[in-house]
């Protein structure tokens, strides 16, 4: 026999051992997962020798898949997803040996990854993609032997999704396999989102639990590698899993089966306490980042469990946003997440003390919080570590922290099935933090501040009434110095947007709030950036919207959920609307949800969806901004509807408030010269005028960029934001001028492009400037003198502020002072606030169909509301300018908004203590005549008016008279009555 032929037969052997050893050593479902991959298990089987003296065997290597059998030791996987992680896992599987590979003592790991994940596009395209006949028949059949509580009415979509996503997964897999994955995704969208379950193995299953875990748009890195860290940290072996991120149509989904055992031997049951851990550390994945520190450092050495860390995440937020907006220089992020980094036993103490405070199970709460709360405050008072200038810094930081969690009211920490953390707080504690933490912000007190915490970033909702509203507000930082500007001012952004919404709400029965959040995007890889970010958005804006639900939502004035302790204890009608980086999709979820989850106003949490009154699609804010520009203008003699004036523009031409002011004075002043328009893709400067067919071709439809240079006139140019280029470490910009020759294109650097971009709000000159986009303060005490021209007169004689703040209250003074007409933000821009007021009216009083037939008459009706509070308000300003000059028109606006409030407040606390009074004709003809004429005249949607709840009817009254008494008031006349009605109640007749 030659030696050959000995060696083959060897081989043979030793295949036929292999193979012989996999069978018993693996369950049998790896072998049908691998079926579709016979190369792959031939080399296992073949080369399963190797790995007695090798690490890892490579048994596929392809663009989009990956197959390695290794030595299992403790690392292994980490260390491959780690290696991976920049590529989106579609199919992952892992399984393990029952015993040691041959001469080892180490059992054998197959790590399978594919990376062909299918596109929402994709998905919506292949809407009509028919699945096999039998596949559905097999599977339909799995669904209802082993989970007959699935709705079957759901099957063909469900499993038409999976087909579109993953067919081979599909047709490898058993009919049992596909029922569970489908069972979980079903479930996992019956819950929100997210989704946990755990079932035995059947036959005792070598004392193996399935752990089933589903997330809706799951976070875009680590995130399987950050599952498999809870369950190691757990104490959970998992023996073998098969995970699938698939594409609904709108945004990524996971789905994952996992076979756990736990190192003890025990079987995972669902009243088990590792259950519950399981749950409370598999669902805080969502809230807590692994890039942040204290994940790396804390919770995956065992230190902190995730929830803690994810708290301790959510102080540094808070502490930052609070100290640093008036002392970024003291308190900057790096100061504040140093404090909690370098001290971990101080970080854990607060976590307990916030623990005890709001723990549902927990017996004697109060007794058991106040010893905390004596030791944590004794902690941070004699905090000392020699360092005296840090020692007083972080004691300050340590101060905040103590001060949030004593003034927590309510908080969904402890609710299970979270996305996000929610804090409402006592308003109160920022009196506490003192004037060297509050110099900078208004000079009042909100009714409420509530904090948010997501994975993706937090914010405020800060309110200055009880009934509230106002817009939800997304900030995107895609750089780092984005996110460290931005989170330095948030609250300080916040707090002033609100009370700004405070002042302009003065009309409305609800008063002004805002919901400010930031959004982290500052690690998103470049190139898919966009739509990464808009998962990233959706997933932060629907954590947050049931994170406030969970706190807001009440039964009896108290918090509804059992797991939320509310030292509170009120109902809180808060109403949102939209606002920046708000997609459509987003409003109606925020409506359904709400809906859904039974919040006391139901869809009328949010304005502008199909069922009420879209802003854009009306101009309902721009129809009071032209309104004021138009009596403005006539107060400096230009009657806008005939004679002929120049006017700019920041927003552009597809913005809800820039667009739509345009158009309405494209239809309105036929001789209107658009001088200046701005918006984030370019810049238009045309001296006479932008052309009108051209403008109006894009109106409302296409961003600024879209404007064909072609119709520029002479000595009109653009500058282009988007579609920049490159030469060698260069960003070039393209700029289009038309000259007596025709056009001509140059390609500027970024610093020419900045300068001349942001030179042209101050310089070029109009007669009236509309503000209808753009950041914030982007004119302020530094910059205002950039808008006066040489001669020293302004760029434009009158500013009609249609965007939020973009004037600092300094700038306003100052431009006055100089000539400048100005209408403030909260005066000019404030119907749209009263449009989304007259929104929830109609969800309170009219059904859904009822709406939807009248809607057009109750738009009209609504439209001649805002036209009316929008004049008189503008002629009351100016004729007080006109009786004392020296008055500022912004400071006229401001004792308006004063004046109506106190009104309001004084009202309506006084309607709340004599409820019957609603009910009386002479005031329920003052609450009729605050709602739109269809109301008014149909007796069936007069009749409800009943059904409203008192605080609402209270509510409407106060808002209709405290108006009223200031803009139809007569003060010499009132002050007389007074005195008349003071004379006939003490000086009656007879006396001497």
């Amino acid at each position: 026999m030659s030696a050959a032929t000995t060696a083959g037969r060897t081989q043979r052997a030793e295949q036929a051992e292999n193979r012989r050893w996999l069978r018993e050593q693996m369950n049998p479902y790896f072998f049908i997962a691998m079926k579709d991959e016979p190369a792959a298990l031939a080399m296992l089987t073949r080369e399963l020798g190797a790995l007695r003296h090798n690490r890892r065997l490579l048994l596929a290597d392809r663009e989009k898949a990956i197959i390695m059998a290794m030595v299992n030791r403790p690392g292994t996987l980490y260390e491959t997803l780690r290696r991976v992680q920049e590529r989106e896992i579609s199919y992952a599987m892992i399984a393990h040996s029952n015993d040691p590979i041959p001469g080892r003592e180490e059992a054998l790991e197959i790590q399978r990854f594919e990376f062909d994940r299918k596109s929402n596009e994709e998905i919506l395209a292949g809407a009509g993609t028919i699945v096999p006949p039998e596949v559905c028949r097999r599977v339909a059949a799995a669904l209802r032997r082993y989970y007959p509580d699935f709705d079957h009415k759901e099957l063909e979509r469900l499993l038409r999704i999976l087909w579109q996503n993953n067919d081979n997964y599909v047709r490898v897999s058993p009919p049992r396999r596909v029922a569970q994955v489908l069972r979980l995704f079903q479930e996992a969208n019956r819950r929100g989102g997210l989704y946990l379950d755990v079932e035995p193995m059947e036959n005792g299953g070598a004392h193996e639990s399935r752990v089933f875990f589903a997330v809706a748009n799951p976070p875009q890195k680590d995130f399987l590698l950050q599952v498999m860290e809870v369950f190691y940290r757990l104490s959970l072996g998992v023996n073998r899993a098969y995970c699938l991120t698939i594409s609904n149509g709108v945004h990524p989904y996971f789905l994952g089966t996992f076979y756990v055992r736990q190192h003890d031997g025990g079987v995972i049951a669902k009243e088990a306490e590792i259950f519950a851990r399981l749950r409370e550390e598999l669902y805080n994945t969502q809230v807590l980042a692994t890039r942040s520190h204290t994940y790396r450092e804390f919770v995956t050495s065992g230190l902190m469990s995730g929830e803690d860390a994810s708290l301790v995440n959510a102080f540094i937020a808070f502490c930052h946003t609070n100290l640093a907006h008036n002392q970024p220089d003291r308190f900057g992020l790096d100061d504040v997440r140093s404090a909690f980094h370098a001290h971990p036993e101080i970080a854990l103490q607060l976590v307990q003390l916030f623990r005890t405070r709001f723990d549902p199970e927990l017996a004697d709460r109060e007794s058991v919080y106040a010893t905390a709360l004596a030791a944590a405050d004794r902690e941070v008072a004699e905090y000392n570590t020699g360092h005296r200038y840090l020692d007083e810094i972080r004691r300050a930081i340590f101060r905040c922290c103590l001060t949030f969690i004593r003034h927590t009211l309510k908080s969904n920490f402890f609710v299970l099935e979270k996305q996000a953390l929610s804090f409402r707080l006592d308003p109160a504690y920022l009196t506490e933090l003192g004037p060297a933490c509050t110099a900078d912000l208004p000079p009042a007190a909100p009714f409420r501040v509530t904090f948010f915490f997501s994975r993706y970033g937090f914010g405020y909702h800060i309110g200055f009434s009880d009934i509230a509203r106002g817009g939800w507000r997304t900030v995107i930082a895609r750089t780092p110095d984005d996110f460290v500007t931005n989170a330095n001012t948030l609250f300080r952004e916040n707090f002033v947007l609100a009370h700004t919404q405070h002042l302009k709400n003065k009309d409305i029965y609800e008063g002004g709030s805002k919901l400010v959040v930031m959004l982290d995007a500052s690690d998103l890889m470049r190139g898919h950036e966009r739509e990464m970010e808009t998962w990233r958005l959706f997933k932060l804006q629907y954590g947050i919207l049931n994170a406030f639900l969970d706190i807001f939502i009440t039964a009896a004035g108290v918090a509804k959920h059992p797991r939320v302790v509310d030292y509170y204890r009120e109902d809180e009608p808060i109403e949102l609307g939209p606002d920046e980086n708000m997609h459509d999709s987003m409003i109606e979820t925020i409506a359904r949800v709400s809906k859904r989850r039974g919040y006391l106003l139901g869809i009328g949490i949010m304005s502008s969806k199909r069922v009420g009154i879209n802003h854009k699609e009306y101009g309902v804010t721009s129809t009071g901004v032209v309104t004021f520009a138009e009596i403005t203008m006539a107060e400096l003699g230009i009657d806008i509807r005939r004679d002929p004036f120049s006017i700019k523009f920041t927003g552009g031409p597809n913005g809800d408030v820039a667009g739509n002011a345009m158009r309405i004075l494209l239809d309105r002043s036929p001789q209107v010269k658009i001088a200046l328009i701005l918006d984030g893709t370019a810049a238009l400067c045309d001296p006479a005028g932008a052309d009108h067919t051209e403008l109006r071709r894009i109106l409302l439809k296409e961003d600024l960029d879209a404007f064909a240079p072609t119709a520029l006139h002479p000595g009109g140019f653009m500058l282009f934001r988007t579609g920049s280029r490159r030469e060698g470490l260069r960003e070039l910009f393209r700029k289009v001028t038309r000259t007596a020759a025709g056009l001509s294109e140059e390609w500027i650097s970024l610093d020419e492009f900045s300068k001349e971009f942001d030179e042209l709000v101050f310089t070029v000159p109009a007669d009236l400037f509309i503000p209808g986009g753009g950041r914030p303060e982007t004119i302020d005490k530094e910059n205002w003198q950039r808008f006066l021209q040489a001669d020293g007169t302004p760029s434009a004689r009158a500013i009609v502020e249609g965007a939020n703040s973009f004037l600092t209250p300094e700038a306003r003074v100052q431009l006055q002072q100089h000539g400048v007409l100005i209408m403030r933000d909260a005066s000019a821009n404030k119907c749209g606030v009263i449009s989304s007021s007259y929104e929830i009216i109609a969800n309170l009083l009219l059904s859904e169909q009822e709406f939807l037939d009248e809607k057009e008459r109750y738009v009209a009706d609504v439209l001649a509301i805002l036209e009316q509070r929008a004049g008189d308000e503008a002629r009351l300003i100016l004729r007080r300018h006109r009786e004392n000059p020296a008055l500022l028109c912004t400071e006229i606006s401001n004792s308006l908004s004063s004046e109506i409030n106190a009104n309001y407040a004084r009202l309506f606390r006084f309607f709340q203590a004599r409820p019957e009074l609603c009910r009386q004709p002479l005031y329920r003809r003052a609450i009729l005549a605050h709602l739109p004429q269809l109301i008014r005249d149909e007796p069936r949607f007069r009749r409800r008016l009943g059904q409203l709840p008192q605080k609402y009817l209270s509510a409407i009254l106060a808002a209709e008279l405290g108006a009223s008494l200031v803009y139809k008031g007569d003060r010499e006349a009132e002050f007389e009555d007074a005195i008349r009605l003071h004379l006939q109640r003490n000086f009656r007749a007879g006396g001497q």
